[in-house]
């Protein structure tokens, strides 16, 4: 079996070593030698894109946000579910993750950042959504390994009290917030409950039909203001 062979690397804003590797066909992108994400296994990040975006396929000029470009496949599902004249913003917090899918990872999506609905912004998602206030139509969340902060506990502010919160402040009656997950976390589905979200929680292989661990997605709807009366 071949060595791993290192493609890229780059600080995060904590300090953590990000890398982008290769062996054979298959890429990785690690943080500190953990695992983030890999090329054999996006179905649910698909999954996720899916689920978050289902009711706006006939929508007027949707508005999405995509939290964590990763490798591409979550922005990609994105872009396949919505009309031509949506806008998506994808956030993404290290430079180098988005030149690595100019490069070869944008082969493997199918280069959705040359899709002219996506708008890249260097920088934390939570400051996105803080500055789309009832503007967005739907929020996909696809940073760290889930609510529990594995990565960088810079993370944490996301999911937290405040973090959701500001999702839904963000979202218009009716969005979604959509959360991928390596596993459950019922503390985080609770938030979810008490600040004002109805909840449901999806189980999805990580290949999708193909197998592969299971891996959790938390679905939040903001209800309509004809529901809520």
């Amino acid at each position: 079996m071949k060595a791993w062979e290192l493609l890229g690397e780059a600080l995060t804003p904590d300090n953590s070593r990000i890398c982008l590797m290769r062996r054979d066909t298959e890429l990785e992108i690690r943080v500190d030698s953990k695992v983030l994400m890999s090329s054999r296994m996006y179905g649910s990040e698909e999954a996720l894109a899916i689920t978050g975006c289902r009711h706006l396929q006939r929508a007027e000029a949707p508005r999405v946000l995509v939290g964590g470009l990763g490798m591409g496949f979550t922005l990609a599902a994105t872009l396949r579910e919505l009309p031509p004249d949506a806008v998506v913003i994808v956030a993404e917090l290290v430079p180098a993750v988005v030149e690595w899918n100019r490069g070869i990872l944008g082969a493997r999506a199918g280069h959705p950042l040359a899709d002219r609905r996506a708008r890249v912004v260097i920088g934390d998602v939570g400051d996105v959504v803080l500055r789309n206030n009832g503007r967005l139509d739907a929020i996909l969340l696809d940073v760290d390994n889930g609510p529990a902060a594995f990565t960088t506990i810079n993370n944490e502010g996301l999911y937290n009290n405040s973090g959701v919160e500001a999702c839904y402040r963000a979202l218009r009656p009716g969005g979604v917030l959509a959360v991928w997950s390596a596993w459950e976390d019922r503390h985080f589905e609770q938030r979810l409950r008490f600040y004002g979200f109805d909840v449901r929680v999806e189980r999805v292989r990580a290949r999708l039909k193909r197998g592969g661990p299971r891996h959790t997605i938390f679905v939040g709807l903001k209800r309509s203001e004809t529901a809520e009366r």
